[in-house]
C-alpha cells in the first residue's frame, strides 16, 4: 500500500525540530513515495536551510503559499497534493516512532471500512526521553462517537486517514487551533467508521506555550462554533451545547494559563 506524508511548516517554527520531525517520518520501517510539506507563508533562513537538505529527495514535494493563511487554510491546499488516497499527518516539530505508519497501514488493509485511524501520544518537554504525559484517546468507533461530543477524540499528528472521506466531508477548514476537531466532526457527521491505536505511535513537543494557545476569547470562539454546528446537526442536544460552552468559558477564559496546565495534566492526561 502507499501512502502520503502532509506536513505544513510556518516562520515560528523551529528549524531543529522542523528537521526531526522530518527525519522521524523518512526513517519510517514502511517508507512512504509522496511526502507534501506546505510551506505556509514565508520563512525563517534557517527552515529553508532545512528544506535545501531534503529538497532533492525525488519523492517530497514542497509546495509554497505566498501568505501565510493558518494551518486549517494550509492543509485544505496541501491535501489536494498528495497523489495517495491513504494520507499521514505530521507536525513540524512532533516526532512519530519507527512503526507507526506500518501499523497504521495495516490496519487500513485489514479494515477497508474505517476512515481515520490514529493513536495515543506521549507528550515530552525539550528531549524526547523527558515524558510528561501520556494523551489518551478512546479506541472503538463507538468510544470515538462519544467522546466527540465533548472533546478531540483524535490526537491529529498521529492521524492517517483516507484522503477522499477527508474531501467527501469537506476537507479542513479555517478554525482557530481546533481545524482538525472540526473535520472530524464532520466525517463522524457522513457515518464514517474510525479507530485509534492502543499505543503511543507519536511524541508531541510540549511547554507552557502549549496551555497559553489553548485560552483566550479567540479559542473560545472557535471551540463554541464547533459545538453549535453540533446543536445544530443534532449531534448533541442544548443542555450539552450548553454544558460544553460554559465550561469552556471557564477554561479558556477566566481560567489563568498556569492553572489550566495543572487542568489539562491532572483531568485530562495520563501521568507517566
Amino acid at each position: 500500500m502507499e501512502y502520503s506524508i502532509l506536513m505544513s511548516v510556518y516562520y515560528k517554527d523551529v528549524p531543529r525540530y522542523f528537521d526531526e520531525s522530518i527525519q522521524s517520518m523518512l526513517d519510517q520501517t514502511y517508507k512512504t513515495n509522496d511526502f507534501v510539506i506546505v510551506c505556509d507563508g514565508k520563512l525563517t533562513p534557517g527552515l529553508e536551510e532545512i528544506l535545501v537538505k531534503y529538497q532533492e529527495i525525488p519523492y517530497i514535494n514542497i509546495v509554497r503559499l505566498e501568505e501565510n493563511i493558518g494551518l486549517g487554510k494550509a492543509l485544505n491546499y496541501g491535501l489536494n497534493f498528495c497523489k495517495n488516497d491513504l494520507v499521514a499527518r505530521m507536525d513540524s516539530d512532533d516526532i512519530s516512532v519507527p512503526d507507526r505508519c506500518e501499523r497504521q497501514l495495516a490496519i487500513m488493509k485489514n479494515k477497508p471500512e474505517i476512515s481515520i485511524v490514529g493513536s495515543h501520544v506521549e507528550e515530552f518537554v525539550g528531549e524526547p526521553s523527558k515524558v510528561i504525559a501520556i494523551k489518551k484517546v478512546p479506541l472503538g468507533h463507538d468510544e470515538i462517537m462519544k467522546m466527540v461530543k465533548k472533546r478531540n477524540p483524535f490526537n491529529h499528528p498521529t492521524v492517517m486517514f483516507r484522503k477522499k472521506n477527508i474531501i467527501e466531508a469537506g476537507n479542513y477548514l479555517d478554525c482557530k487551533l481546533n481545524e482538525d476537531y472540526y473535520l472530524w466532526i464532520r466525517v463522524l457527521k457522513k457515518g464514517y467508521l474510525t479507530e485509534n491505536i492502543d499505543a503511543n505511535l507519536v511524541k508531541m513537543r510540549v511547554n507552557d506555550d502549549t496551555y497559553m494557545r489553548r485560552g483566550g476569547w479567540k479559542y473560545f470562539k472557535e471551540q463554541k462554533k464547533i459545538f453549535k454546528y453540533m446543536y445544530k446537526e443534532k449531534m448533541i442536544n442544548f443542555f450539552q451545547y450548553a454544558y460544553q460552552t460554559g465550561v469552556r468559558f471557564i477554561i479558556r477564559v477566566i481560567v489563568p494559563n498556569k492553572i489550566r496546565k495543572k487542568i489539562y495534566l491532572k483531568y485530562l492526561r495520563e501521568e507517566v
